[in-house]
């Protein structure tokens, strides 16, 4: 099959998402990655537009970048404006960038009511900007704007802004589906026919507004294109762009392209988050091919004929994109999935014994708890099983109280004693509330003969009450995030009254810590 070209906009469509403000600083950093992996070209935003992207480019035009081209984003000269005369041009220019990519009208509605512009002088402005580019010694990549629309409304004319741009010396055609609203078939019929009519390397520009994003991408090729463009995790404005991270997969793997390099392929799911972690956003655990949960199994069947072929509910080997295969803990597993995590973590358990494990956790859920979040949970479960385990510490009691005091507001202060070997560690903390103090306790009555914890700390507490119609004599579950550097792991707790339940699950992080960070070699017991 062909050679696709991966063109990314994360840089400036994709930080028109709404709740994403890249620093300059978060640009660089992604240019460099998005580089690493294999990002044919990688747009950088609209130069001249803001200080913002005017430091971006003079800095990112001396970064080495290998063989990616990164690319200035701009649009065709203003009405009644010389090419040599528009700003817009000039900060393109002054941009310094290998690739321009110029964007220009190509529906007529949008020629008339928007550019308030002539027809013919709207083709006048994308030929001469094009030309003009070029004799800058510029690749130009002539984005078609609502190409699909104009198409539909006037097929004649949305073809002639392609032949004005290739007139130019465009060296890319590219399609643009700006209003996200059209469908895998009707995407592929007029690519191939503004093939047919129009000669050239063509590219594709989806928007993701009626959920067929990665879909009409995918028909754009099919249909003749040679260059996608889209974003890191289908970031983008309104409801985003087409998804690189789906795309590259579905194009390589399913449909035989060559895309990126197959070492590059596995560190998708690292790209994927890695991208979510710059961008200040949570990585979707249900992103197609990367999130945590896209290769996990949860029903009982499910994960029992996984353990005899993982095939058989899995639509590819989830290693080829960097991710693993998990198995969900719930009331809904079976054996296998009790099984299947144990041999994950090395432990040997027969069928007795996993039976038994899986009995306490279905126990367990009706009380409340719920370990579909909770890996750490049941991984204490299964570590508890092993030969010789023996617990870091044992609770013997604590007592917590809040009160208002005079000059100080509200003060909570926990007590706790824990037996640590045969020694007995008695210690009290202050905190903001009653779960703080007994986490700071606990913490401190431990950190003496386990200084590993010292490193860790409490990133995020989630109460949900179960059934709120008891009112005040409602059972409650507590989720609790704790990280160490890299290491993250959350755990569970559940009980009619919420500072046992935030025990139960605070007391279980600490242990699993422990377990977690020696294995991490960051020290422990």
């Amino acid at each position: 099959m062909s050679r696709i070209f991966l063109y990314d906009t994360t840089l400036r469509d994709g930080s028109q998402r709404e709740d994403i403000s890249l620093s300059v600083e978060d640009k660089l950093t992604l240019t460099r990655r998005l580089a690493d992996f294999g990002i044919h070209y990688i747009e950088g935003g609209w130069p001249g537009s803001n200080p913002k992207d005017v430091e971006f480019f003079s800095r990112a035009t001396r970064m080495n970048l290998g063989t990616a081209r990164l690319a200035a984003f701009g649009s065709t000269r203003h009405k009644g404006v010389r090419c040599e005369d528009d700003g817009n041009l000039k900060a393109l220019i002054d941009a310094g960038t290998p690739a321009v990519t110029l964007v220009g009208k190509s529906w007529d509605y949008h020629v008339s009511h928007v550019l308030n512009a002539a027809p013919e002088e709207n083709l006048a402005m994308i030929r001469e900007s094009v030309a003009y580019l070029k004799s800058q010694g510029r690749e130009v990549i002539f984005d078609a704007e609502h190409f699909y629309d104009g198409f539909l409304a006037n097929p004649d004319y949305a073809l002639a802004t392609l032949r004005a741009a290739a007139d130019g010396g465009a060296d890319w055609l590219v399609l643009c589906e700006t209003n996200g609203g059209k469908l895998p078939w009707e995407v592929e019929e007029i690519t191939r026919e503004a093939m047919r009519r129009i000669p050239g390397d063509y590219g594709v520009h989806c928007h993701n507004d009626s959920g067929c994003g990665v879909a009409n991408s995918i028909a754009a090729v099919r249909g003749g294109c040679a260059m996608v463009q889209g974003t890191i995790n289908g970031y983008g404005e309104r409801v985003g762009n087409a998804d690189l991270v789906t795309i590259v997969p579905n194009l390589q793997l399913k449909m035989g392209h060559e895309v990126v390099a197959t070492e590059k392929l596995r560190e998708l799911t690292l790209l994927s988050r890695f991208v979510a972690e710059v961008a200040n956003l949570k990585h979707d655990d249900h992103h197609p091919y990367t999130g945590h949960s896209a290769f996990a199994h949860k029903g009982g069947i499910h994960v029992a004929a996984i353990l005899k072929a993982a095939d058989t509910y899995q639509h590819m080997d989830p290693t080829l994109v960097g991710n693993e295969m998990r198995s969900v803990i719930s009331e809904l597993s079976g054996r296998g999935n009790i099984q299947f995590q144990a041999e994950a973590l090395g432990i040997d358990l027969d069928r007795d014994e996993a039976q038994k494990v899986l009995a306490q956790i279905k126990h367990l859920e009706h009380e409340g708890f719920t370990f579909e979040a909770a890996d750490a949970s049941v991984e204490l479960l299964l570590h508890r099983l092993k030969p010789g385990y023996a617990r870091p510490f044992e609770l013997v009691d604590y007592f917590v109280i809040t009160e208002r005091r005079h000059g100080r507001g509200l003060l909570s202060e926990a007590t706790v004693k824990v037996k640590v070997g045969e020694e007995l560690k008695f210690t009290a903390a202050e905190g903001n509330g009653p779960v703080n103090a007994l986490a700071t306790a606990l913490q401190d009555a431990l950190v003496e003969v386990y200084p590993v914890l010292r490193t860790v700390r409490l990133t995020d507490y989630k109460v949900r009450i179960l059934n709120s119609a008891t009112g005040t004599a409602a059972s409650t579950r507590v989720l609790i995030d704790f990280q160490s550097g890299s290491e993250a792991w959350t755990t569970v707790g559940a009980s009619t009254n919420i500072i046992d339940a935030s025990w139960r699950a605070l007391s279980d992080s600490m242990e699993y810590g422990l377990i977690r960070l020696a294995h991490a070699g960051a020290g422990g017991a």
